[in-house]
């Protein structure tokens, strides 16, 4: 179900225009971790996406493994409007979704900026969402076809991590438009025994190649061309390997035991520093 869109007394428009030309993204970003009955090591979740790309008459089938999260919501758009000015959202979608996905003038992102670091960091804030649950439950029944309860995880904040310098998005929304980017960092626990077990049997389920299958015949079929599902990596293992990375290389998709991790991998995990993230 998607999220109510706040009411306003005034309508925000779509798009960039000439002053309102820096896109802004904020984003939860979620380490899910846990432990199968028989083995005392930590494993990352990360959601697998799949995706039917076009280029040039042809069309390639993508295959990356990232973070649970996805777009904060706008809570309440007036008062957003009241503290840091005009913007306009970056598609018809994010509008209709509230998401935090907007075109602002660039002159405004120093203030913007701290007003973000400001609201994130509260238990709740009344303009912006500050919970990972509402994301998380929607993409574990994408992944893994889980209904996602209260009961079977905890969750904390852990930090915020900012992408001050501009660099295109790929978003089909804004594809190529000079974004800024700001991560609000959470750790969810499994306590749920039987799910944990769940997640590493979906790991191991399905493989790169069979999801892109999959996505391959929806697309056949008069869909998407998508698919999801979910991965499982060993942390302590993880950890070493981006710690071994020239520090230049942590900012690119790496292949890690044949799979290709997002570059936000890295911003999520603990100790791990990059040219193009800053935590706080």
């Amino acid at each position: 179900m998607l999220p109510m869109k706040p009411e306003t007394s005034f309508v925000v428009g779509i798009g960039p225009t000439p002053d309102f030309c820096l896109r802004v993204s904020i984003a939860s970003l979620v380490r899910v971790l846990f432990k199968t009955s028989h083995e005392n090591e930590w494993w990352l979740a990360l959601e697998r996406k799949v995706t039917l790309v076009e280029k040039e008459n042809s069309v390639t089938v993508e295959v990356n493994a990232q973070p649970f999260g996805g777009a904060v919501n706008i809570l309440a758009l007036q008062e957003l409007h009241n503290r840091i000015g005009g913007f306009r959202f970056d598609s018809e979608r994010s509008r209709a979704e509230a998401d935090f996905r907007l075109f602002i003038q660039p002159s405004q992102w120093p203030t913007l900026q701290a007003f973000l670091i400001e609201n994130l960091n509260r238990p709740t804030d009344i303009i912006l969402e500050t919970s990972p649950d509402r994301e998380l439950v929607e993409e574990f029944e994408d992944a893994v076809d889980i209904a996602l309860a209260p009961n079977q995880y905890i969750s904390k904040p852990i930090s915020i991590v900012l992408e001050e310098n501009p660099s295109p998005t790929e978003n089909n929304r804004a594809r190529g438009h000079p974004t800024v980017r700001v991560y609000r960092i959470y750790e969810t626990i499994i306590t749920d025994v039987t799910l944990a077990e769940m997640i590493s049997t979906g790991s191991h389920q399905f493989s790169d190649k069979d999801l892109s299958t999959l996505a391959i015949q929806r697309s056949r079929n008069g869909g998407q061309g998508r698919a999801n599902g979910i991965l499982a990596l060993p942390l302590e293992e993880l950890v070493a390997f981006y710690t071994g990375l020239p520090f230049q290389d942590r900012i690119s998709t790496v292949l890690f035991q044949g799979h290709r991790l997002s570059e936000t991998v890295a911003a999520v995990l603990e100790g791990i520093a990059t040219p193009k993230h800053r935590k706080l």
